[in-house]
Formats: structure tokens, sequence, C-alpha cells
């Protein structure tokens, strides 16, 4: 067999460069030009095949490593809240709802019969909708009666939001998916996406009391 290391206006003639390996450990007879070129468009699909299996092998590597530093950020952003005090995570709370549209009234401290806040497009509560929220930022879970007594104070059209930094049991869930009131339940880990997702147009005494810095990740 002729072999032609450089390029060759020969179309018969195979070209084969210099340290790169055809068959290893085996030898072949082509008795045609046609049989050679499909063999060299063979290992090109082969080479095709295995470059895209790597960039997908990349990309599934860069998802993880995203992915796992999203659920750090957010298990840092959550021991931050943890050190707020009460007074500090009812601010927290009505800012986010603030970042949502609504004007919130801050109920003082003292009795206020499971109506920490009120939110409302206008900020009295004349127009609906009127949310109304307890702020239960401690390290034990609400339980049935708790969820239960909350929902007893709501008026028939209010929106019941329930947040609870130390989490709720799963007969709370319950009596709040039995219940006919518009009630949602918010933990650490609601509090948290929903403080990440709207601290952009936080207000600026919300966001002093939890200081971020957002980071680019590129796509």
């Amino acid at each position: 067999m002729f072999i032609q290391t450089e390029s060759t206006p020969n179309p018969e003639t195979l070209k084969f460069l210099p340290g790169r390996s055809v068959l290893v450990d085996d030898t072949r007879e082509y008795l045609s030009a046609e049989a050679a070129e499909e063999l060299l468009s063979n290992r090109r699909n082969r080479q095709d095949v295995h470059a895209t299996d790597a960039v997908d092998d990349e990309i599934e590597g860069e998802s993880e490593i995203r992915k796992d530093t999203e659920q750090r950020a957010l298990g840092f952003l959550q021991d931050k809240l943890t050190k707020l005090d009460w007074d500090e995570m009812q601010e927290l709370v009505a800012g986010v709802l603030r970042a949502m549209g609504y004007k919130t009234r801050v109920s003082p401290a003292g009795p206020d019969r499971g109506r920490d806040i009120i939110a409302s497009p206008d900020g009295f509560g004349f127009q609906p909708p009127r949310i109304v929220v307890e702020v239960k930022h401690r390290r034990g879970t609400m339980g049935a009666p708790e969820v239960r007594s909350f929902v007893g104070g709501l008026r028939q059209n209010d929106n019941g939001l329930y947040v609870s930094t130390g989490g709720f049991t799963r007969e709370a869930r319950y009596e709040a998916d039995r219940t006919n009131q518009n009630l949602t339940l918010m933990d650490a880990d609601d509090l948290g996406k929903a403080i990440v997702e709207h601290y952009d147009r936080m207000d600026s005494e919300a966001r002093a009391l939890l200081p971020l810095k957002k980071i680019y990740w590129p796509v």
C-alpha cells in the first residue's frame, strides 16, 4: 500500500497523518477507496458522539454545581433568619409583601389577636385582597390547634398567611388543607425563597435587616 503523508491531487490515494493511529491491534485490507472512506466516516461519527457525550457531562456537572451552590446559599440565608428577633422578622415579612406590591400595616407590640401584619393594595384593608399575617419566629413547630385558632380569627373574605420559621406539623398542614378559608402556610424554606425572588424590589428598611449580595452565574 502507498502511504501518502502530504496532500495530493490524486483522489485514489489515502492520506495518513504522522503520529495518528489508524488500527491499533488489527490489520485490514481495503480493496477500494469507498471502503476506506466508509471506515473514516464511521470513525468521525464515533468521535462526534464522544464529543457530544463530553459536552453533556460538562453541562450536567455545571448544573449540579449550580444546584449545590443555590442550596448552600439558601442554607446560609436561613441561618441569618434565625438570628433575627421577632420584631425584625415581622418587619422582614412585611417588607417581602411590600416588594410584591402590597401596602402593609404592622401591629405594635402587644396582643394582636393573630394579626401581626395586614396587607392590601390600599394599605387600609378596604380594597381586596386583604391578607392577614401571623408571624411565629421560634424553634418549635406550629400544630393544628394554632392553625385552627388563626383561621378562626379571619373574616370571610380574608386571605391568611401563617409564617412559622420553626415549621409546621403534618396535622397543621392537614388542617390548612381542609379549611375553606384561603390560607397559606410559610415555613423558613418558603420564606427564604420568597426573599430571594423579591429581594431586588424590597425597600431599604427591609433589606437592611438581611443584607444580601447577588452573584451572577453564566448561562
